[in-house]
């Protein structure tokens, strides 16, 4: 059997699993579903339950699309080959199709293809999202897969691409299809057919307990003012996942999850802002050692009142959650982006920040998704942990879980994020 999952990310209090309490306020709503946090996966999940004639509750603590989670900031890779693992490569061809059917529906741009460029030094063995040797990983998925791509050598990435000041004999994987995603418009747009086609969503409403009812057929979930009854529920909690399995008394499952505080940095392209636009610019990842964080990836100035080159790294040193997370970003921690990154691999650009924003990622010991029930709750799916590598996967992801939850086949295999993995890695 699947394991089932959730999408997305908003939640949670203190105490979210816990006995019943016959004072809560009871409502007689029963849903076949109910979906907890409406973030990249929530929302895709409640999306394609809508689709699906279920009846289906979408709960989230803020007012989504919103900045505190994990998917703001404008805009997020996508690319269709994937050195993270093979298993991901038809999630992320699916979202591409819902993405495309969703831009025709609701008359919104949410993908915008730029063709994606990733670099790293040819005799070294760098590592992205916990793989090492990933462009040759990527290009291996590519030609498994048939997925158009190129392979540039120093000559051919500076012919093609002069905006890149290369630092000695690079190789990079150059893939026509990708681009980037908005990943605001594209929870705003799942949210709003969901809507149209019958689901109902509460906002600014925080989630306080989910508890079996009776033999456990049936959760409860319980807000400050009201109760709700589903055959299923799915959590996509993101960032407030460890604090759900905290105060469920999971620790053994809160184990596996951690959150990071990750920056994102806006520079001004002035004069050079037509070389950096989508149409002459690409996506990219640019690794430059063999350590996970030597790195930094980027975007295409898309914002024409305000055209910037927006680039980040990743950092998995400093746990954080998200009541202590520090969302502010120093104007340091732009000057430092710029001066040990941008400055000396893209000289058109100056230092100029003109915005920058945090979010979080939450993450798993080997940087895989989990999707799974959770013990001795069959009927609630916990899915999360999309470890800085999930936007792109979001809406086939979404696809996948409700046809799970539902009981229904689909195409696209959830088993590979079962989190029986991570049991077996550790007691091995």
């Amino acid at each position: 059997m699947r394991p089932r999952a959730n999408g997305g990310k908003m939640l949670c209090s203190s105490n979210l699993i816990e006995a019943q309490d016959a004072s809560v306020i009871q409502s007689s709503s029963h849903y076949d579903v109910i979906v907890v946090g409406l973030g990249a996966l929530g929302a895709a999940t409640l999306y394609q339950l809508s689709q699906r004639g279920a009846r289906v509750l979408g709960i989230d603590q803020f007012s989504p699309p919103h900045d505190q989670g994990s998917s703001h900031g404008d805009s997020r890779i996508t690319r269709l080959a994937v050195g993270e693992g093979d298993e991901y490569v038809p999630f992320v061809q699916r979202s591409h199709t819902i993405w495309r059917e969703l831009e025709a529906r609701t008359g919104k741009p949410l993908m915008t293809t730029t063709g994606g460029l990733i670099l790293a030094p040819r005799d070294r063995v760098a590592e992205h999202h916990g793989k090492s040797d990933f462009v040759r990983r990527t290009i291996a998925c590519a030609e498994r897969f048939g997925i158009a791509h190129e392979v540039l050598d120093a000559a051919g990435i500076r012919a093609r691409f002069p905006q890149f000041k290369l630092q000695g004999d690079e190789i990079g994987y150059f893939e026509h299809e990708a681009g980037f995603v908005r990943p605001e418009d594209a929870i705003g747009a799942q949210l709003a057919v969901a809507r149209d086609s019958g689901a109902q969503t509460r906002t600014g409403e925080r989630v306080e307990a989910v508890e079996p009812v009776g033999n456990g057929d049936t959760l409860r979930v319980r807000t400050a003012g009201a109760s709700f009854t589903a055959d299923r529920v799915v959590v996509a909690a993101g960032a407030w996942l460890p604090a759900f399995l905290g105060a469920q008394a999971r620790t053994d499952w809160q184990a596996d999850f951690s959150v990071h505080r990750q920056v994102m940095h806006w520079f001004d392209t002035g004069s050079a802002t037509a070389d950096f636009a989508p149409g002459r610019f690409p996506i990219f990842i640019w690794m430059f050692g063999d350590g996970p964080e030597d790195y930094m990836y980027g975007f295409p100035a898309s914002d024409a009142s305000q055209p910037a080159l927006k680039v980040a790294t990743e950092q998995y040193v400093a746990a954080t959650t998200p009541d202590t997370i520090d969302r502010s970003v120093s104007a340091e921690e732009s000057a430092a982006m710029y001066r040990e990154r941008v400055a000396g691999r893209f000289p058109q650009i100056g230092g100029r920040a003109v915005k920058a924003r945090a979010c979080m990622y939450t993450v798993t010991p080997d940087r895989r998704f989990v999707i799974d029930a959770l013990d001795g709750m069959p009927n609630l799916l916990v899915v999360s942990a999309c470890s800085g590598h999930g936007f792109k996967h979001s809406a086939g992801l979404g696809d996948a879980i409700a046809d799970h939850v539902l009981g229904r086949e689909s195409t696209l295999d959830l088993s590979p994020f079962a989190r029986r993995r991570l049991l077996e890695k550790a007691q091995g």
